[in-house]
């Protein structure tokens, strides 16, 4: 179970939470160790370098450089309020990210730019995929409560591109009308909702 002294606030989103990814803010965020970092810091709040390595099995130096690239692209910043002369603490800026258009980045002219938006989104599918696993491998450690409120499922539909945006829409409004509900009592657990919708190729 989480330690929830440790887990940042979570709650409704405002768009000033979110930071909106362009072709610089993506080539700074598309590297394995750095959306790490950067979901670690979102996750558990804020951290040193050497807390970090020690959560995420890496070398103080690999995340500290890497820290202070995230930093260069307005993704990390100090946090004033821990800092000291010997210990630097590191805080998430943004909640979370967004695009406005991940088919932009997708069929950008820049080789660079779609280089960065591959190695973003299957570093996005591995850590999901990592995530479920974890919780599978893990559920007995659980109560039984929880070990029966949990869901994985998967579903086939034949939608029209339209139709498609439509279903996305309304699951992420479902979503944040579920944040005015977020608890902090003691029945209260942070969930990790997952949503993939892509279409497959026929037989």
């Amino acid at each position: 179970m989480t330690d929830k002294k440790d887990a940042v606030p979570i709650g409704p989103i405002s768009d000033e939470d979110l930071l909106t990814l362009d072709a610089r803010s993506l080539r700074g965020l598309a590297h394995p160790l750095r959306m790490r970092l950067l979901a670690a810091l979102r996750d558990r709040g804020p951290a040193t370098a050497s807390q970090l390595a020690d959560r995420l099995g890496e070398s103080s130096g690999a995340t500290s450089y890497h820290l202070r690239q995230l930093a260069s692209f307005g993704l990390v910043e100090d946090d004033p309020g821990r800092g000291t002369a010997r210990e630097r603490w590191w805080k998430a800026v943004h909640r979370g990210q967004r695009f406005d258009s991940i088919g932009e980045f997708v069929r950008h002219p820049d080789p660079e730019v779609r280089a960065a938006m591959s190695t973003f989104l299957v570093e996005h599918a591995t850590s999901s995929a990592e995530q479920v696993a974890t919780w599978m491998s893990t559920m007995h450690t659980w109560p039984k409560v929880w070990q029966e409120a949990w869901d994985s499922s998967r579903f086939t539909l034949r939608l029209t591109p339209q139709d498609a945006v439509e279903l996305s829409e309304r699951v992420h409004a479902l979503v944040e009308a579920f944040r005015e509900r977020e608890t902090d009592g003691p029945e209260g657990e942070r969930v990790r909702v997952q949503f993939h919708e892509f279409p497959i190729a026929s037989d």
